[in-house]
C-alpha cells in the first residue's frame, strides 16, 4: 500500500550532501508526517496559473515524448527525424539538445501577456523525462547553462514571474528517465542499418571530436542498466510508472536516485518556488526509494523558514490515495473531477500538445478561449485550480494562434475575474444538462472533453463573502434566467436582495419564487459569447 510504512529498496539519510535530524524539524520524510500539511491560502484563492512546458522537445516541434518516440523505429516521430535529422545512431536526442537555442524566447514580455489574463501562478518546466536541467545545476552536467541555449531558464522565467506579482512554481519530470529513455537502447529491425545501435548506451570516452566532448550520455540518458520486462512494447512503460517492483521495471539504482534527490532539492534551495509539480504517481520513484519523501519534508521545512514560520508551499502530484491528498495537491492531468472535492485540487491541461506540435497550429486545434474558459469556470466551482500550458515553439516565440486563445482568455478575465479568483465553492457547483453526462474519472485524468459540451443551459456557482456568483455557460436565446438553486424552497431560506451583471452598471430586475429565482437580463447589455457572470447579494 502507497501509505504504508515505507517498503523503500534504498533509504536515505542525508538531504543535499548534509546528515538531516528529522526529528528537530516540523515535517519528517513519511507519509504520517506529511498529513499535517495544509494547503495555503493563496493557492485557494489563485484558482489560475499559466505553464510554459518547455524545454528541448519542442525544437523538432513534433509533439510530445520526442526523446522517446525519435527511437521507436517506425513511428512518426522516428520517421520525422531521419528526414530531418538523420539516423539516431548518429544524430541521438543529445544532439536535438545542441540544436535548441532558444533565440526568440523573452520570459518578461510573455509574462506581461500572461498576467492580463488574471494568473495568480506561473509554473516553468525545470526538465522533463528527456533529463535535461533547464537551470543551473551541479549535480548534473547535462544543463541548459552548458549545453543547448547555455542560459538559465529557471532563473529567466523566476525573475519575470516574480516582477509581475506572481507565484512561481517549477514541474520536475526527470525521475523516469532511466526507463523513458530504454528505446534509445534500440537498433532498427530492418532497412540498412539494421542492428546498428542508436546512441543510447554511449559513454563519455565515445566524445572524441564530437561536440559532446568530455560530457557522458549516459548522465543524459542513464541507460547502462538492463531493460525493463516488456520494454520493447511501447505501452509497457504506462503500467510501470508508479514503480510496483511486481511490474517487472528495471529498479534505478541508489547513485541514480540520490542524484535526482539532489538535483531537485538544489532547484529547491536555488529558486525557492511557491509549488513544485511532480509528474509522478505520488512522489518521486516511490515507493522503491524514500528520496520523493525526503525531497517533500525538506521542501516543507525550508519553506516555513523563508517564510516566518508560514507553511507556503504547495506540492502537486498525481494518482493519489486519501491519506495522500492531505499531504499535498492532487493533480488531474487533462480531466476534472465530477464532484466538489473536499480539499483542493488542481486539473492540468494544455490548449495544445505538452510539447509544441506544428500540426496542431497549421490545422487550427487548439483549444478556444472559450472552452479553457468553461473549463476553468467548472474547475473552480468544484474546489479546483486550472493550470493551462499554452505551448512555445522551440525558439522560444508564442504562434500567433496561442497568442489569440491568451488575448481571449485575457478579455474574458478582465471582467469576470471577480467570480473566479480567491472565490470558494457553494454548497452546490451549478445545475444544468452537461453533468448528466459528466465522464468519469479514471487513474490521473484523461477525460477531458469526453462529456456533453456546455450551453448556456449550464450554469456554475462560485461564492466569495456574502455573495453568489451564478455563471451562464454561453449566450442565452431568452432574456430571462431561471437559477433552481435559489427558488425559495432550495435556498433555505435565504433571500436575494440584489443582482447585478458583471461587465453592466445597472441593477438587474427579479422575482424569487418558490422553485426558482427568475432574472431579466437588460436589452443594452453586451451579450458575451463565451460566459456571463450574475453577482447575486
Amino acid at each position: 500500500m502507497l501509505g504504508a510504512a515505507i517498503p523503500a529498496l534504498y533509504l536515505s539519510k542525508f538531504s543535499h550532501g548534509q546528515a538531516v535530524n528529522w526529528a528537530k524539524v516540523p515535517f519528517r520524510p513519511d507519509w504520517a508526517s506529511l498529513e499535517s500539511y495544509q494547503v495555503p491560502d493563496w493557492f485557494r484563492d489563485a484558482k489560475f496559473g499559466i505553464w510554459a512546458h518547455w524545454g528541448p522537445q519542442c525544437q523538432p516541434e513534433r509533439g510530445d515524448w520526442y526523446a522517446r518516440g525519435m527511437y521507436e523505429e517506425g513511428s512518426d516521430q522516428y520517421t520525422y527525424h531521419l528526414e530531418r535529422y538523420g539516423h539516431p545512431s548518429t544524430f541521438g536526442f543529445k544532439d536535438v539538445i545542441n540544436e535548441w537555442k532558444a533565440e526568440q524566447w523573452d520570459a518578461e514580455n510573455l509574462m506581461e501577456l500572461y498576467a492580463r489574463t488574471g494568473a495568480q501562478y506561473f509554473m516553468a518546466l525545470a526538465n522533463h523525462h528527456d533529463n535535461l536541467d533547464l537551470y543551473n545545476s551541479s549535480h548534473h552536467e547535462w544543463n541548459s547553462t552548458k549545453v543547448g541555449p547555455k542560459k538559465d531558464i529557471i532563473g529567466g522565467w523566476e525573475k519575470a514571474a516574480r516582477k509581475k506579482g506572481m507565484r512561481f512554481g517549477v514541474s520536475v519530470h526527470a525521475a523516469h528517465a532511466w526507463t523513458w529513455y530504454e528505446t534509445a537502447q534500440r537498433s532498427d529491425k530492418k532497412g540498412p542499418l539494421k542492428g546498428v545501435p542508436y546512441d543510447g548506451k554511449l559513454n563519455k570516452s565515445d566524445g572524441s571530436g564530437a561536440w559532446w566532448q568530455g560530457l557522458d550520455p549516459q548522465e543524459l540518458y542513464a541507460q547502462n542498466h538492463p531493460l525493463s520486462k516488456g520494454s520493447e512494447e511501447g505501452h509497457t512503460i504506462h503500467g510501470q510508472w508508479h514503480w510496483d517492483i511486481d511490474s517487472g521495471v528495471n529498479v534505478p539504482t541508489k547513485a541514480y536516485c540520490e542524484n535526482f534527490k539532489d538535483r531537485t532539492i538544489e532547484l529547491i534551495d536555488n529558486y525557492r518556488p511557491d509549488v513544485v509539480y511532480f509528474d509522478d504517481t505520488a512522489l518521486p520513484l516511490w515507493p522503491i526509494s524514500d528520496v520523493g519523501l525526503q525531497i517533500a519534508a525538506h521542501y516543507y521545512n525550508q519553506n516555513k523558514k523563508w517564510n516566518n514560520g508560514k507553511l507556503q508551499a504547495v506540492i502537486n502530484g498525481k494518482i493519489l490515495n486519501e491519506q495522500q491528498r492531505k499531504c499535498m495537491v492532487w493533480d488531474i492531468e487533462r480531466g476534472q473531477s465530477n464532484k466538489i472535492e473536499p480539499e483542493p485540487w488542481q486539473t492540468c491541461t494544455c490548449i495544445g500538445a505538452w510539447h509544441y506540435d506544428r500540426r496542431i497550429y497549421d490545422s487550427g486545434h487548439y483549444k478556444s478561449a472559450k472552452t479553457v474558459v468553461h473549463m476553468l469556470i467548472d474547475v473552480v466551482s468544484k474546489n479546483g485550480n486550472l493550470l493551462l500550458s499554452v505551448p512555445l515553439r522551440g525558439d522560444g516565440s508564442l504562434d500567433n494562434k496561442a497568442r489569440h486563445v491568451v488575448e481571449g482568455i485575457a478579455a474574458w478575465m478582465e471582467v469576470n475575474a471577480e467570480a473566479i479568483i480567491g472565490t470558494r465553492p457553494w454548497h452546490v457547483f451549478g445545475e444544468g444538462p452537461a453533468q448528466a453526462e459528466a465522464p468519469e474519472l479514471h487513474a490521473q485524468g484523461f477525460n477531458e472533453g469526453k462529456g456533453k459540451p456546455f450551453t448556456a443551459e449550464d450554469m456554475r456557482f462560485t461564492t466569495k463573502g456574502k455573495d453568489l456568483f451564478a455563471t451562464i455557460m454561453g449566450i442565452l436565446e431568452t432574456d430571462t434566467v431561471r437559477i433552481k438553486s435559489l427558488g425559495r424552497k432550495n435556498a433555505k431560506g435565504k433571500k436575494v436582495s440584489e443582482v447585478n451583471l458583471l461587465g453592466y452598471a445597472g441593477r438587474l430586475r427579479f422575482v424569487q419564487h418558490d422553485d426558482f429565482l427568475e432574472v431579466t437580463l437588460p436589452k443594452d447589455a453586451e451579450k458575451n459569447e463565451i460566459a456571463s457572470v450574475l453577482k447575486i447579494s
